[in-house]
């Protein structure tokens, strides 16, 4: 094996699958479009999971007063990233199960295979974790449940270091996918003659509708009974001592 610039090869496997130059080579099936198929769709639900992403940290400039807006986007995030999530796990598991449409395809770089499950654990974690602080309403979920090192650990206080380790792995993983994202969502399929389509069009972009459609009907069900409320005394309070 020859190594790249960097002279490491699991890091120059990385650097080319970043800036779109990798060889993986996606066979295309009928109906769903095979691995051609799930790549797309996992590219479009990420690049706007990263909008949603974006949005949901400026809703941190100013918590107290946006934070009916980072519940709802909140609650946007976890539509998408279950599809994500759902698109990456399908992809592993026939794989893994040696269809040979995915054996083909192969499998990601190496240290990006290492930073998948990160990736995954830590969204659902950051989400399951804010979910619940919906469920709990605000008073619950500023009270302390235990003590760590002289620090207080309340319910949005596991949210909050979830969020750190969701922001560091996703992080990384954007820095690797982007480039390769926006390449399949322009339509180019690397190693397959130019015009070559894709089927199962119709069916990616019904899944995402469904996910946008599904998360804008449970933000209008959830907001307004979801206990948290904007430039509530307690929950300036609670911003200032929760993580003391």
């Amino acid at each position: 094996m020859t190594s790249g610039p960097s002279g490491y090869p699991l890091i120059d496997d990385v650097l080319e699958e970043a800036i779109g130059r990798g060889g993986r080579h996606d066979p295309i099936l009928p109906r769903g479009g095979g691995p051609a198929g799930n790549a797309r769709l996992t590219a479009w639900t990420g690049v706007l999971l990263l909008a949603v992403v974006i949005a949901e940290l400026i809703t941190l400039l100013d918590v107290t007063g946006l934070i009916g807006w980072h519940v709802g986007i909140g609650i946007v995030m976890v539509a998408l990233a279950l599809v994500k999530s759902a698109s990456t796990g399908w992809r592993i598991t026939r794989y893994y199960t040696r269809h040979p449409a995915y054996v083909r395809a192969g499998p990601p770089p190496t240290l990006l295979r290492i930073l998948g499950p990160l990736v995954i654990v830590t969204t659902l974690g950051v989400l399951g974790s804010g979910i619940a602080l919906i469920a709990l309403g605000e008073e619950q979920s500023r009270q302390e449940m235990f003590a760590l090192l002289g620090q207080r650990i309340s319910p949005i206080t596991i949210h909050q270091v979830f969020f750190i380790l969701f922001a560091a792995f996703t992080g990384l993983h954007v820095l690797a996918r982007l480039v390769p994202a926006v390449v399949l969502m322009n339509g180019r399929v690397q190693h397959l003659q130019s015009g070559t389509s894709v089927p199962g069009g119709p069916g990616r972009t019904g899944t995402l509708a469904a996910a946008l459609l599904a998360s804008a009907l449970a933000v209008a069900l959830v907001l307004p009974v979801s206990g948290w409320h904007h430039d509530d005394h307690h929950f300036r309070h609670f911003q200032r001592h929760a993580v003391r």
